[in-house]
């Protein structure tokens, strides 16, 4: 439950007085959550952690007002956008404010290119804008109808559009962020160039972004597609050869492995039973070229639309990345999952061992990305869950054999990505946050100083 000492929320009240504040119990609960059930290790940890009250500021002023209050008082505070993240990003582990940025919505200025954008504003949102100048969001995850830019940026790490645009941590794909910090007297500073790292997947643990400046993507007229495969490793391969493929548009590449179709109810009457799939997202001017690839490698044009109709019914990217998983759990609550690069392999060697090694405990799913300039194959693979142990032996016994596991069960930004602490975030934080109030407990470097 929340630590901070009720005198000191009482006075950060009386200081925001006439700001959007929300104090009714069940509904900062409600704002205290994400997506972390996804995982039955962090379910215990984090399930009674909530704040003390919510504020949602409509501007820059007003985010600078609440970080002066919560400096005052040495409240903690922790930034939350839709909440949409897996592992506790946004949960308050000590208490204190929560600051909800989904009122700071407004798209500053936009032109061919290049987008200016406050934190709050929803990718879908921002995309049916600067889609009226041929334009779009380079990436987003599949929550993109309800995640925020804000949030995204702090908290996850790529998605939709990565097989051709990479990851948020490649240079080129985040320009500049504004950011609140929290010292004694709260300054906003502009970041640009590599600076913009020092806070971009840090959770929001050691500046308040306010506004972001981001790269957009030509907006193409997308496709939507289902290919199904009698086996597996075909569908594997025919992923890798698409994601390969330097003339094909393309913004998804998702293989899904015998039996996780079988939780995509929408989707049942296209993927026969016992068959494989690949879900895409192609422009309608590669679909010619496809059928190439599908016959290829064996494949069967089960479902497609064309760009016209796929903003109807449902969306092929809600059932890619962590809608996957959302989708099996809603099923069978017990599955869990694990995110992994494999190495830089065509003939996806490891891939293939593992998954037949551990058949149906472990279910291959793969999201095809760019990293460091060629195309590979990250997994969100479904695990199904016994114990803590056998989980951690997954982990470790894939480690050991050279694929790169992003641990979605951990809280701590360095555990659960590069394994490493971040000397620049860490110093930044020291600068702009120097009595560590920003989302508290989630930065393992500032715990061990």
């Amino acid at each position: 439950m929340a630590t901070t000492t009720s005198n000191a929320i009482a006075s950060v009240l009386a200081d925001l007085a006439g700001l959007d504040l929300i104090t009714e119990p069940s509904q900062v609960a409600k704002l205290s959550q994400d997506y972390y059930h996804f995982s039955p290790v962090l379910q215990p940890q984090l399930q009674d952690k909530f704040g003390d009250v919510v504020v949602r500021p409509v501007n820059e002023a007003e985010v600078l007002q609440v970080a002066q209050a919560c400096v005052r008082y040495r409240v903690p505070l922790t930034v939350r956008g839709a909440g949409t993240g897996n592992y506790g990003q946004c949960i308050p582990l000590e208490g204190g404010v929560i600051l909800d940025l989904t009122r700071m919505t407004a798209v500053k200025w936009m032109k061919p290119g290049l987008l200016r954008v406050e934190a709050g504003a929803k990718l879908a949102a921002i995309d049916k804008q600067t889609r009226e100048i041929g334009w779009e969001i380079r990436m987003a995850p599949s929550t993109y109808r309800t995640a925020t830019i804000g949030g995204f940026i702090g908290g996850g790490s790529g998605g939709i559009g990565s097989v051709t645009y990479g990851q948020l941590r490649d240079r080129g794909n985040l320009l500049a962020v504004r950011v609140v910090t929290m010292e004694d007297q709260p300054r906003v500073l502009e970041l640009r160039g590599d600076a913009v790292y020092q806070v971009a997947h840090a959770y929001g643990t050691n500046g308040i972004i306010t506004e972001l400046e981001i790269p957009l993507a030509p907006a193409y007229p997308w496709a939507e597609v289902i290919v199904t495969f009698s086996n597996f490793m075909s569908a594997a391969r025919f992923g890798q050869s698409l994601s390969d493929a330097d003339g094909m548009i393309k913004k998804l590449v998702c293989i899904c492995a015998d039996p996780i179709p079988n939780y995509f109810a929408a989707l049942k009457s296209y993927i026969p039973s016992r068959k494989s799939c690949a879900l895409l997202i192609v422009s309608e001017t590669c679909l010619e070229p496809l059928n190439e690839f599908v016959k290829e490698f064996g494949g069967e044009i089960s479902y497609q639309k064309n760009a016209e109709d796929a903003g109807k019914g449902f969306a092929l990217a809600e059932y890619s990345w962590n809608h996957t998983t959302l989708h099996a759990r809603s099923v069978d609550s017990s599955i869990t999952y694990l995110q992994t690069l494999f190495p830089d392999d065509k003939n996806l060697t490891l891939l293939e061992e593992m998954y037949h090694h551990y058949g149906d405990e472990v279910m291959m799913h793969l999201e095809f990305l760019r990293v460091g300039g060629t195309a590979r194959p990250a997994s969100l693979q479904l695990v199904r869950y016994s114990t803590e142990e056998r989980l951690n032996e997954i982990i470790a016994h894939h480690e050991s054999k050279g694929a790169f596991i992003f641990n979605p069960h951990t809280y701590l930004i360095e555990d659960g990505g590069m394994k490493m602490v971040d000397l620049a975030q860490l110093q930044f934080k020291e600068k702009v946050d120097p009595y560590g109030l920003l989302n508290p407990g989630k930065m393992r470097a500032w715990l061990e100083r």
